[in-house]
């Protein structure tokens, strides 16, 4: 790991040098055309040297593990649901224009409307290291579009990202701790996901905890899952009060409700999308649900390392 870094830094550091000397070159022969282009490869050279600070920070334990997400539906009935969607959508977006893998593991459809909750894994080089900044409560204000008289409402979702583990040390899942149910999957996963028991419910006694899993192909599989996502929920929720405990953080568990969110995004009056622990925001709405997100991932990561 430190020789691929050591690697990424001399090459970042002969890129940054070879473009020092075609802007010289572009200003001293006025080259327009040569300029417009230099800019273009100035924003991916930027992009290039954000993202190498910002992995050299990230050398937590599950850092550079896959991302295993849950969304699930607050405040708002079929409007919250929605915004589940939406969010879904955002993230899956990020996904794809960071080159991460995404597969859907579990979901549960809305009533009339997006989902009352899905979990997906993200795949890929710091998945959870770039993702884990995202757990918490989501704020949406918009004019509803489920509503004939046009009025804004406001809507909550929760989010919830564990390092994806196969097995981990610090914990070891006993079988006596563990009630483990089948029932039949409601989704889409193979030819007889829905004529079969094959969905599996797996409750962690000793925390209350649940997990399900209906999208893989088999019920070995989504239990072999949905035990990889009890594992994650588990080390987020140490890794959590470890983070309490080093901020002297005090207080009640959140709801999934006013004044517990970590970000508000607002479509009405006015565009705004902003994080209430960084203060960073931008009005570019659109382009955020379109997944670009990395300006608040960085932010939220220097706030807490740099």
């Amino acid at each position: 790991m430190l020789t691929e870094k050591k690697q990424t830094f001399n090459h970042l550091n002969s890129s940054i040098a070879d473009m020092e000397e075609l802007i010289i070159i572009a200003e001293e022969e006025s080259d327009e055309g040569l300029a417009v282009q230099l800019n273009s490869e100035l924003k991916k050279l930027h992009k290039k040297v954000q993202n190498f600070f910002i992995e050299t920070l990230l050398n937590g334990q599950y850092d550079n593990r896959n991302a295993i997400i849950k969304i699930h539906s607050g405040a708002g009935g079929t409007e919250s649901c929605d915004w589940v969607s939406m969010l879904y959508n955002m993230y899956l977006s990020y996904a794809d224009k960071n080159g991460y893998k995404f597969r859907v593991i579990d979901s549960l459809d809305g009533d009339g409307a997006g989902y009352k909750s899905i979990t997906f894994i993200v795949s890929g080089k710091f998945a959870y290291g770039y993702l884990k900044g995202e757990t918490g409560v989501h704020r949406l204000v918009r004019i509803s579009p489920f509503d004939s008289n046009k009025r804004r409402h406001t809507s909550f979702a929760s989010v919830e990202v564990m390092p994806e583990i196969d097995e981990d040390i610090s914990v070891k899942l006993k079988e006596a701790d563990l009630k483990i149910d089948t029932y039949r999957a409601s989704g889409a996963g193979g030819q007889h996901v829905n004529t079969t028991d094959s969905a599996i419910r797996i409750t962690h006694l000793p925390t209350g905890i649940v997990v399900t899993c209906q999208n893989e192909r088999s019920q070995l599989q989504n239990r072999e899952t949905a035990k990889k996502v009890l594992v994650g929920k588990l080390v987020a929720l140490e890794l959590q009060k470890q983070l309490e405990k080093a901020a002297s953080i005090k207080g009640d568990a959140k709801k999934i409700e006013w004044g517990s969110q970590i970000r508000n995004y607002v479509f009405c009056p006015y565009t705004l999308v902003k994080d209430l622990r960084t203060g960073y925001e931008t009005s570019d709405l659109q382009s955020v649900m379109n997944g670009n997100l990395q300006e608040f991932i960085v932010s939220y990561l220097r706030d807490i390392y740099a």
